[in-house]
């Protein structure tokens, strides 16, 4: 009975990725909702966004919730993404496993876009020898949030399931826009040389309507696979004593731009030290991408680096981390 359980499960998931490949959702233009493309999580982005078979702590909230299903106790996580134009991101996840039920999922974030001095042509001119710009003496707040919960558990040794459900909403003081989204995602586990396979879409819902106009949601579907080519059991490649040295790739199909392409490299030394790297194909912007982590008991700290070329400044991510099994 379980081996015909392992055989339907893997034909749904390969019939999953197929499908994402070979039939993906129409492309547009424009999406709304454009803050939900900015992936918190200072490791899985030092690894080029390569991580929806890599994530196994609280932050696979935001990537594949499946991996959640990693999670033996409690996790929790909070990050710091310094954006463009002074834009900051904040986050927070926390994981706890019910035994015998699955891991329960919680995500939070919040784009604080600052403070903007509000300007009309009505006020451009001079006032009393002095040029005014146009602006009126009114400060403007614009933010975004999201609200979500999270569920996973194991269906059997090798395959695991992860749902969300977000509350989203947009305030841009003129007007404001919410909406109902979900995340899915599954992963694979093959037993064979530690290579994990996965799938999950993030971002699925209705349109979002502004003023008298609609726009899809910024929907994405990732394909990924990971597995250690150095560790200590069942490397693919070899065994270098406590060292680790993982690679993972993601193929990532938005629904406002072209397919890409991401490939990530970690090495890990006594699970204390890491160091990140990776690189991003056919974006416009995001290349090369690095970071660094370090894990001291149950607490982590983690670092990324991510170059947007010659026009954008590089955006710098933090998280810290705390687990509890």
């Amino acid at each position: 009975m379980k081996t015909i359980k392992n055989k339907y499960l893997t034909i749904g998931l390969m019939l999953l990725i197929l499908t994402g490949v070979q039939f993906p959702f129409g492309k547009v233009g424009t999406t709304s909702f454009q803050f939900l493309k900015v992936f918190p999580g200072a490791r899985a982005n030092a690894l080029a966004g390569a991580f929806s078979t890599v994530a196994d702590n609280s932050e696979a909230v935001f990537w594949n919730p499946a991996g959640l299903a990693r999670v033996s106790g409690f996790d929790a996580t909070a990050g710091y993404i310094g954006w463009f134009m002074d834009v900051k991101h904040y986050s927070f996840s926390a994981a706890y496993n019910y035994a015998g039920v699955g891991v329960f999922g919680f995500q939070a974030t919040v784009a604080d876009v600052g403070e903007i001095e509000v300007t009309t042509v009505d006020h451009l001119g001079f006032v009393n020898g002095v040029y005014n710009p146009g602006l009126t003496g009114e400060v403007i707040r614009p933010n975004s949030m999201v609200l979500g919960a999270s569920f996973a558990r194991n269906l059997t040794d090798k395959f695991a399931f992860g749902v969300t459900l977000k509350y989203v909403i947009e305030d841009l003081v003129y007007q404001k826009a919410d909406a109902i989204v979900f995340d899915g995602g599954l992963t694979f586990n093959s037993g064979y040389k530690s290579i994990v396979i996965g799938a999950a879409i993030r971002h699925f819902g209705q349109e979002v309507k502004f003023i008298d106009k609609s726009y899809p949601l910024p929907q994405t579907f990732n394909v990924g696979i990971s597995s250690y080519l150095v560790a200590p059991v069942d490397p693919l490649i070899t065994s270098l004593g406590d060292q680790t040295v993982l690679f993972s790739y993601d193929m990532i199909q938005p629904r406002d731009y072209d397919q890409m392409h991401s490939i990530g490299l970690e090495y890990g030394f006594e699970k204390m030290l890491f160091l990140r790297g990776g690189y991003s194909f056919n974006s416009d912007q995001e290349k090369l991408s690095a970071g660094i982590g370090l894990k001291y008991q149950n607490y982590r700290i983690d670092y990324s680096f991510n170059d947007y070329g010659e026009y954008l400044k590089s955006v710098h991510r933090v998280t810290v981390g705390l687990e509890i099994n």
